[in-house]
């Protein structure tokens, strides 16, 4: 199930890293962390809370790659539990919802439909707060959006409590929801974007 929002290629891949947890869900509190590649673009997506940095550096060497080959990091907000070990790639460009930065540069672009390659497309998708970005990922096997914590896990929240405007929130989802065909939450395992999703 996929919009004109989707991206329109399909020759990007998405790996799992780390899937995350929350205190209800795990031990304490963890991001689910991504890698993405399509073309030279070879992407960490929020590099979060884990139980340390080997859950994260780990799986990645698995895939034959280290933090230099990082070419970016792209937070989907900025709530320390999503960031927290950005530093693991500090070659890496680093994207939010205003700017991309680098060293000391900074280049400022609006990020809703900024497109990074035919695969790979950012939304402005504000709710659980006022910055958050999604990642949507054209794969061979469907669009994968990175979500961050629009929701946690499959189960959402329904009642996000960090969330300053729900309405916000459940707009974003929907949007998300119909460009997607498969959800990465910030905070548990992906689930597909059909079916019982909470809005």
């Amino acid at each position: 199930m996929t919009t004109t929002e989707a991206p329109s290629g399909r020759s990007a891949t998405h790996h799992v890293l780390h899937i995350g947890y929350t205190s209800s869900t795990g031990p304490g509190v963890a991001a689910t962390v991504s890698y993405v590649a399509d073309g030279d673009l070879r992407i960490i997506f929020d590099p979060g809370m884990v139980p340390g940095p080997s859950a994260i550096l780990e799986p990645l060497a698995a895939l034959g790659l280290t933090p230099a080959d990082i070419t970016d990091v792209i937070l989907s907000h900025h709530h320390p539990d999503n960031i927290v070990n950005a530093a693991l790639f500090p070659q890496a460009r680093m994207h939010d919802h205003k700017a991309i930065y680098q060293g000391h540069t900074r280049t400022d672009r609006d990020p809703d439909g900024h497109v990074l390659t035919d695969s790979l497309k950012l939304l402005a998708t504000p709710g659980h707060s006022a910055q958050d970005i999604t990642l949507l990922v054209g794969t061979a096997g469907g669009v994968v959006a990175l979500a961050g914590d629009l929701w946690w896990r499959a189960d959402g929240p329904a009642d996000d409590p960090v969330a300053p405007d729900r309405e916000q929130l459940r707009r974003s989802r929907e949007r998300v929801l119909a460009a997607a065909d498969t959800i990465v939450p910030g905070h548990g395992a992906p689930f597909a974007g059909s079916g019982d999703a909470v809005l």
